[in-house]
This record gives C-alpha cells, structure tokens and sequence, in this order.
C-alpha cells in the first residue's frame, strides 16, 4: 500500500524543481516533495496530520526532538512553534508527504457515533505525537489522491473520506490520545485558549495569572500543564512567537533589526540581539545575511541538540 501511495504522490508532484509545497484542490490538503535534505526551518505549525510516504523528517518542539519517517504520521492537533528538518531524501527517493488540516467538527461527531467511544487517555499528552498509519488509514489516502483526478468529485467525497481517516484515527491504538488531545478535553481546552491569547497578543507583556483564569487553573496547575502539552513554558512559548515574526519581518519587509525588536514586543534591542543569536545561531544582521546567500547545507544529523540552520518556512508538512 506505501508503495502505491509513493507512486501516486510522485505522479502528482513531478514536473516541480527542488522541494516546493503544493496546495492541492482539496481545500486542507497539501503534498511536499523534496529531493534533498535540507536546513533547520522553522514553522508555526497547525492542527494537522502529516503522511510522510517516503522518506524522512525530524521536528523540535521546545527542547523535545521528535523523529518520523515513512509509514508514520505526525498529529498536531494545536497551534505551537517548531522547528524542523528533512533528514532522509535523494533524487532518486525524495522526501514524499501529505498533509490533511484536521477537521476537528467531524472528529467529534465520529467519536460520538463510536459504540463504545474511545476512553481518554489517563495521562497528560502533549499536543504533537507520532503514530503509525497502517492499511486502513493508507488506503484513505490512497483515495484521497485519486481524487486529484477528478475534481468534480471532490465536494461530494471528499467529507466521507475524512470522516474514515478521523474513524480510523479513533480506533487506532492512539484512540485515546487522539480523543484527549485533539479534541481537547479536559484541561486541554484552557491550553488551547491560553495558546490563541498569545498568538493574538505575543507583543504584549506576558501575565501567567491572567492566562491561568482563562484556563480555568490555577496559576501553578497552568504553568504545568502548558509545558506538559508543548515542551515550553507560556514565556518561551511568546519568544519563540517574537523571535519568529522578527525574522519574517526583516526578510521579506527589510525591517531593520532594531525596528523589528520594537515592533514583536522587546523594550531591549541589546536583549533581543541576544535571544535572536541563541535561537538561530547568529545575530540578526548575520543571520538575515547568510539567509540571502546560498550556502551548501551541512549534512543532516538526528543527534542535533538545537537550532543550526534555518530558513523560512510555512508548512507542516
């Protein structure tokens, strides 16, 4: 069944000139073809599933790597900061992937068909795990592809296919977590709150007290919870959120670095030098600069214990 998949997805990105993400008809479905391994980039990532189909990919979140290759799927079911790398491809087996946005309403009214539903998982989750995908699950994707040959086709079948991925989801050995985490039970909920208020506010001071009465917590069940879920505290869960848009806003806006410490919330130039320097391994002006500039990539290690290389990038898949 893998196998059938790769041939369909490479069918479908032939033709496309290095590694290029490729929003397909399917609203929410996107493939990723890369011949090569390639730099550190970092990425806002969104509730999604990605099918890697060949090849393979590791992504750091907080201070946690997590590793997936072929035959698996990463499920990120809330919004988080990451960073990640392809570490297996080659032009002759590039790195091959799917990603399906997750369609949280059709999560639910499947579990709520489900006799008996799948019991929650007892322990906290966080909200970015790795499972395998079996056949069942391959051939939903299989189908899912075929579809990009018919388009007319899609807005009747498309649903019915996401409702067996989100059936199989379910059922699978992961059930439990897929039921505790992405629809977010529990406390879950108040993390997921918490995570949109910075998104929404990340140039804002940061007040823990505040985001815990959102959460319906207390301020030290909060704090815990928040690292448990994302591998970061909520203080370097908004610097990762500056750091980020301070980067995007001096590469593609010309913002000068000062500018754009001001403009992502830092009251310290000098300050957010410093944490830019740590994070992507060079000041701002030097890091923009050898983003311009094409160098030849190190190669890829799954022993990296931090961020090396970076560049820009979009997508989760």
């Amino acid at each position: 069944m893998l196998d059938r998949l790769v041939e369909t997805v490479t069918r479908h990105t032939e033709g496309h000139c290095g590694q290029l993400v490729i929003e397909t008809a399917v609203k929410g479905v996107s493939l990723l073809r890369s011949p090569q391994q390639d730099r550190l980039s970092h990425s806002i990532l969104k509730p999604t599933l990605c099918f890697v189909v060949q090849g393979a990919k590791q992504s750091m979140l907080g201070d946690k790597w997590i590793n997936y290759r072929a035959g698996q799927a990463l499920v990120v079911s809330i919004e988080m900061p990451a960073f990640g790398r392809i570490v297996e491809a080659t032009q002759s087996k590039p790195y091959l992937s799917i990603g399906v946005e997750l369609d949280i309403a059709a999560l639910r009214e499947v579990m709520e068909s489900l006799s008996p539903p799948p019991q929650t998982a007892r322990k906290v989750n966080r909200g970015v795990f790795v499972t395998d995908f079996h056949d069942p699950l391959a051939d939903c994707l299989l189908r899912l592809m075929r579809l990009l040959d018919s388009p007319s086709a899609i807005s009747a079948l498309y649903p019915l296919i996401m409702r067996e991925i989100c059936y199989w989801l379910l059922t699978s050995p992961y059930g439990g977590e897929v039921a505790n985490i992405v629809l977010g039970s529990g406390h879950m909920q108040g993390v997921i709150h918490a995570i949109h208020s910075l998104r929404e506010n990340f140039d804002r001071p940061i007040r823990i007290e505040e985001l815990a009465d959102r959460a319906r917590m207390s301020a030290s069940a909060f704090h815990r919870q928040f690292k448990q879920t994302t591998s970061m505290t909520p203080l370097q869960f908004q610097k990762q959120l500056r750091l980020l848009e301070a980067r995007r806003l001096m590469l593609t806006d010309s913002v000068s670095a000062e500018a754009a410490a001001y403009q992502v919330g830092y009251e310290s130039a000098s300050q957010f030098s410093r944490e830019y320097a740590r994070t992507f391994g060079a000041p701002p002006r030097r890091d923009i600069a050898r983003m311009k500039t094409p160098e030849i990539l190190p190669p890829a290690s799954p022993q990296l214990h931090g961020p090396a290389w970076f560049e820009p990038q979009t997508s989760v898949v």
